[in-house]
């Protein structure tokens, strides 16, 4: 069988045992997607190029320390070290990006690390319904301090606890922005009598 051939996990393995090319293959096989993801948030192609070799950099790294953990596949792992890259990008100039928008492989909308989240909390269970195009835009008409607790929680995955580090506030203050966000959005929703529908 050829090399490149082999699936995602024989390449990890065969690279893991000294075979370099399998890492080209790996990063062949799956560079546009990762690469899309990361521009699609960060909107900026010389950042985007930075985060996803600083990506890749540190998947090698993993990979030579044997830290991999083959119980995910491998292009979900590389996406959530870079979305990890991204959050920590944010982080160092204390601001958010807008509502990233990414459309799937069946064109529907999504965010761009939506299959990536581990996370099925009861405020990210609440507002899978409305994060569409429509309401994305009143998203971005919440007040600021509530606008940014909706993207961190829900869009970049980040813990009440991490957003309370990253905003030097209380985690009861982010939780109760995150709930006035949430009546917020319910209530613009009723107003301009928006479909909660997925479909």
């Amino acid at each position: 069988m050829s090399i490149q051939n082999l699936k995602d996990n024989e390449l990890v393995e065969q690279y893991v045992n000294g075979n370099e090319n399998c890492l080209a293959i790996l990063l062949n096989r799956h560079q546009r997607k990762i690469f899309s993801c990361i521009m699609m948030v960060v909107q900026d192609r010389q950042l985007a190029e930075d985060i996803f070799q600083d990506t890749f950099i540190k998947v090698i790294q993993t990979l030579k320390k044997g830290q991999y953990n083959e119980e995910g596949k491998f292009a979900p792992w590389v996406i959530r070290i870079a979305r990890n890259l991204v959050i920590d990008h944010y982080r160092r100039i204390r601001k958010m990006p807008p509502a990233p928008v990414f459309v799937n492989e069946d064109g529907e909308e999504s965010d761009v690390f939506g299959g990536i989240a581990s996370d099925n909390s009861a405020d990210a269970d609440a507002l899978k319904p409305i994060l569409k195009k429509n309401v994305r835009n009143l998203i971005n008409e919440l007040p600021e301090d509530q606008r940014e607790v909706v993207l961190m929680r829900i869009y970049y995955d980040m813990s009440f606890k991490e957003i309370a580090e990253f905003r030097n506030i209380s985690i009861n203050t982010a939780l109760g922005r995150m709930r006035y966000a949430l009546f917020n959005l319910k209530k613009m929703i009723e107003e301009k009598n928006l479909s909660l529908s997925l479909r």
